[in-house]
């Protein structure tokens, strides 16, 4: 897309910053923890873009955060043409309402959850598990702006539960911010638990976003990419589906309690 940043842009502002500071490659180095070569590498193209050693150069370079937020654009210009119109939606709603059978939403993931979730795809190389990592976490900073969306989650108590033995640790911290996210006014979590086995959310994954205009988008996951929604029948037959599954689930307080008894037998 035309006027989107690149990396070559990136490496450009760096240099700029960097000499404008009046730092050498090896001056500029020796501050980020990085060698002279290594400095040198970076902006030349021969080493990728690192998001801890961009936000480094933010914060020596005092450009106010500008090289990370240019990698999140980057990244956001990467992500296949069918997402980008579902991230725009997500990040501009003021009201999510989100159903996943099968997992934790990506919303409200923690890192190493969601690492776990992301790198059971056999295909991707490790590099790619941690982009889209983190992707993933940063579009959770929506939820803690000044003036967040409200969040709305239903999940499975059978998502809590299934875990073998060597992801005991993960699923106590999994369920823990679950916990303490559902504490928060601008976010519910509630669970429809496993005696309940059969309803017509099952069918699948989906989200509904509210712009400030007060008009939805919908978005369903599948496994190949996903579909964002936006004909005025499909959102009407999404909006009554979440009716059903959030009829099933618990209230809030209910939903708080079974999540801490699943986490105290993780634990």
């Amino acid at each position: 897309m035309e006027g989107e940043p690149t990396s070559e842009l990136i490496r450009a502002q760096l240099r700029r910053a960097r000499m404008n500071a009046g730092l050498s490659q090896e001056e500029f180095g020796k501050l980020v923890h990085y060698s002279g070569s290594q400095v040198s590498a970076v902006e030349l193209g021969q080493r990728p873009l690192d998001r801890l050693f961009l936000k480094r150069a933010d914060e020596v370079l005092n450009t106010d955060g500008l090289l990370t937020s240019l990698l999140k654009m980057v990244e956001r210009a990467g992500q296949p043409s069918w997402f980008r119109p579902w991230l725009e939606a997500e990040r501009d709603a003021r009201q999510l309402r989100c159903y996943h059978p099968t997992l934790v939403p990506g919303l409200l993931q923690t890192e190493n959850y969601g690492r776990a979730v992301i790198r059971a795809d056999g295909m991707l190389s490790d590099g790619e598990v941690e982009r889209r990592l983190a992707i993933r976490m940063d579009r959770q900073a929506i939820l803690d702006r000044p003036e967040p969306p409200q969040l709305i989650a239903v999940l499975e108590e059978n998502v809590l539960r299934r875990a073998d033995e060597s992801f005991r640790g993960l699923m106590v911290q999994q369920i823990a911010h679950l916990v303490d996210r559902a504490e928060q006014p601008h976010i519910g979590v509630h669970l429809i638990p496993a005696e309940i086995s059969i309803h017509v959310g099952l069918s699948g994954p989906f989200t509904l976003a509210r712009g400030a205009d007060g008009g939805w988008a919908g978005y369903l996951e599948n496994q190949l990419d996903g579909t964002p929604v936006d004909k005025d029948e499909d959102l009407a037959t999404l909006h009554a589906r979440w009716e059903e599954v959030r009829s099933e689930a618990l209230p809030h307080r209910q939903s708080v309690e079974l999540m801490k008894e699943v986490m105290l037998s993780w634990s």
